[in-house]
């Protein structure tokens, strides 16, 4: 039974992975259909969001089996409890792109326009973290996992700085207004894009070190 047990642990895993992997190509699809005004690649991500959707349902299905199967000890319990938590956090993650491309769609009907916003660079920064949360998670590296939570604040500072300039450039240029406002809605879904991989990372370090760190609160550790 345990080694059964075990091998759903490494399936969960497995699938988690394959989760995270499509959660990250829908956000690089969809800043990039934004950058290039390409309408095949909107159509691509949200043709995925089906397939993250049903992901979702199949881990947490799957991270329910094994909590009936039998009474797991305290580390893998709270392994399979951040799964599931880090698995919703991914389908929002998909959902975020699912709303910046809606926003890249809208911008295909609109003249092109020069705005002083890199929307490009505040996207990588954001899909580095949920790579480097993922990566803390495959390495079982809490001190990983803790470099991403510092990474969040570079994120809030850039959509604060975004945000600014939007709010200016629709002042001085009032037939860039519906542009300048795409750019400032898409800057925050890339903001909640990060905000998903500060939570990934936060129950990498549960998991490893039983330390509830949400908010930044001290870390009462408990034993595995």
């Amino acid at each position: 039974m345990r080694t059964r047990f075990h091998q759903g642990l490494d399936q969960l895993k497995q699938k988690l992975l394959t989760m995270g992997g499509m959660a990250e190509q829908a956000v690089e699809r969809a800043v990039e259909a934004y950058r290039r005004r390409d309408a095949e690649l909107c159509r691509l991500v949200f043709e995925g969001e089906p397939a993250i959707n049903i992901m979702e349902r199949e881990i947490d299905e799957l991270a329910l089996d094994l909590l009936a199967m039998q009474q797991p000890m305290a580390i893998d319990l709270r392994f399979i409890t951040a799964v599931m938590k880090i698995n919703a956090d991914l389908e929002r993650v998909g959902d975020q792109a699912v709303n910046i491309v809606q926003r890249a769609q809208h911008s295909l009907e609109l003249p092109e326009v020069e705005l002083p916003a890199d929307i490009p660079r505040m996207a990588g920064l954001a899909r580095d973290m949920v790579r480097r949360a993922l990566q803390s998670f495959i390495d079982a590296r809490p001190e990983a996992a803790e470099e991403v939570l510092k990474m969040d604040d570079l994120v809030d500072n850039m959509n604060r700085d975004i945000h600014a300039a939007m709010v200016d450039h629709m002042k001085r240029v009032p037939d860039a207004l519906q542009q300048a406002l795409d750019a400032l809605l898409i800057a925050r879904n890339l903001e909640r894009v990060a905000d998903h991989a500060t939570n990934i990372a936060e129950d990498v370090i549960f998991w490893i070190k039983g330390a509830d760190v949400r908010h930044h609160f001290g870390m009462n550790t408990v034993q595995p």
